[in-house]
């Protein structure tokens, strides 16, 4: 081969080998200064770390600016960091979190016009805001953009070094406004996508109260992120008011529950529950409660047709208007019971699906009609009291629990007919039983010893005192008739 076609074959070998070096799949054009960039860590020395960039040279970034507050590093090659451009040579791409050290106002410039932080230092309090050092030049920081929140405490931030965005860059670098604000809105927007990514439905999170609203309780469960507990969510047990469970700043701990996102606005709806973390106290109710249990309650709410009783934490029963007492008419909830009140009951029947249990009130104090032929016998005279007024008929209180019924046709066979009409529901009257029927729950009454008539002008003039002393009155007569017969 002559020299020539050598020289030939080296310019196309050559030639070659520019542009295999020039092509590299994935590699990116040269990088700039104030460029972001995501790269892998290929090793880590003393005092640098190399970089991927994805471009034709490494970068490399300090090892110092890697370590935490202690010291160490958390890094490991193979992770994945996300830093800024701050210089680009022909050997070398230098990385950081930010710019810092001395730079002329070229370098400020073009961190203006990146968006790439700078690191500065708060040197002191001045009107409206601080006085900030970056780069050996003098910024200014209003206070509303100090931090995320209200600087409640402004002289806390004097004499530390944050991370800030030049928001304004004017006169050639002589007024220069920087955002502490603007730097963390944009790191925290980047870390709550990272969170909302590993966050899923049934994710168990712990946030800060932050505000009490009457349907329920906003949390922040990360910096900037709020979600809602429903009132209904805050616990098994019934809850009327948000605040008797929880206060603004309590720590709790929630099961995230929904997520809607709102791809208009990019507004996301986050639904919590504090109750999730928890069994469903009516999976287990029937190994809980049987019929006949006894059980001590907590009446929470009494309505027109009964209360509801709390006998577990989240478990609410029904005592109907009809099962609140046998010795007593009670015409609404409320002549028995008061929300708040602890009562006595017993089970009458459980609907676990239908999360339903009837409750009994009267079935703990007994029924007095079980005992009623003990007690009563046809033919016996007593005194009862006037409970209500019918057509047909006048109801007798005979005692708690039970009442029979003296007819109109009864009330016009006795004594003094007059007499018995003129009473007034709550007065005394004396009665003799003529009929029991317990099955039936039924006494047939008749007025008291309609025939003696010293027995009825006594309670004629005495009516309106009390049960006992009309009860004396009518004894002594029929005590009195009996002896002179």
């Amino acid at each position: 081969m002559s020299d020539h076609e050598k020289d030939e074959s080296n310019g196309e070998e050559q030639s070659f080998a520019d542009l295999l070096e020039s092509y590299s799949p994935g590699k990116k054009e040269e990088l700039q200064v104030g460029d972001k960039v995501k790269g892998e860590i290929i090793s880590i020395g003393k005092e640098s770390v190399f970089v991927d960039t994805g471009a034709k040279t490494d970068g490399v970034v300090d090892t110092e600016e890697l370590l935490d507050d202690k010291g160490e590093m958390h890094f490991t090659e193979g992770d994945e960091l996300e830093l800024y451009v701050v210089s680009v040579t022909e050997h070398e791409i230098r990385l950081s979190k930010a710019l810092s050290g001395v730079g002329g106002i070229s370098v400020l410039r073009e961190a203006f016009e990146a968006g790439v932080p700078v690191e500065g230092k708060v040197r002191e309090l001045c009107k409206g805001g601080f006085r900030v050092e970056i780069m050996h030049r003098k910024a200014f920081c209003p206070a509303g953009q100090i931090d995320v929140r209200y600087a409640e405490n402004p002289d806390e931030y004097v004499g530390k070094e944050y991370l800030f965005l030049i928001t304004q860059f004017e006169e050639q670098g002589k007024n220069i406004v920087v955002s502490r604000r603007e730097h963390l809105d944009r790191e925290l927007k980047k870390a709550r996508e990272e969170f909302l990514k590993n966050t899923s439905v049934g994710s168990d999170l712990e946030g800060k109260v932050t505000k009490l609203l009457p349907f329920g309780v906003f949390i922040e469960v990360f910096p900037g992120i709020e979600g809602m507990v429903h009132v209904s969510e805050l616990s098994w047990s019934r809850v009327e008011k948000p605040e008797d469970v929880v206060a603004v700043g309590d720590l709790l701990k929630v099961k995230l529950i929904g997520i809607d996102r709102d791809e208009g606005s990019g507004q996301i709806k986050i639904g919590l529950s504090v109750k999730g973390l928890t069994e469903d106290p009516w999976e287990t109710v029937s190994q809980r409660f049987h019929e006949g249990d006894e059980a001590t309650g907590i009446v929470r709410r009494c309505a027109r047709f009964g209360a509801f009783v709390e006998i577990a934490p989240g478990i609410e029963g029904l005592v109907h208007i009809s099962e609140m007492s046998y010795r007593q008419r009670v015409l609404q909830p409320e002549d028995m019971v008061q929300p708040g009140d602890t009562v006595h009951v017993i089970v009458k029947e459980i609907d676990a699906e239908g999360r339903k249990i009837s409750l009994s009130m009267r079935d703990v104090e007994g029924d007095p009609w079980m005992e009623v032929e003990e007690k009563y016998h046809p033919g016996q005279s007593l005194m009862g009291r006037l409970d209500k007024k019918e057509q047909f008929g006048y109801f007798i209180v005979l005692e708690p629990g039970i009442t029979g019924l003296l007819p109109k046709s009864k009330i016009r066979q006795s004594f003094e007919p007059a007499s018995v009409e003129k009473l007034k529901e709550g007065d005394a009257i004396p009665v003799i039983i003529e009929e029991i029927r317990p099955g039936a729950r039924q006494i047939t009454l008749a007025v008291g010893n309609s025939q003696d008539e010293q027995a009825w002008q006594s309670f004629s003039q005495d009516a309106a005192k009390p049960l006992g002393t009309l009860a004396e009155k009518l004894q002594k007569a029929l005590d009195k008739r009996k002896k002179n017969t």
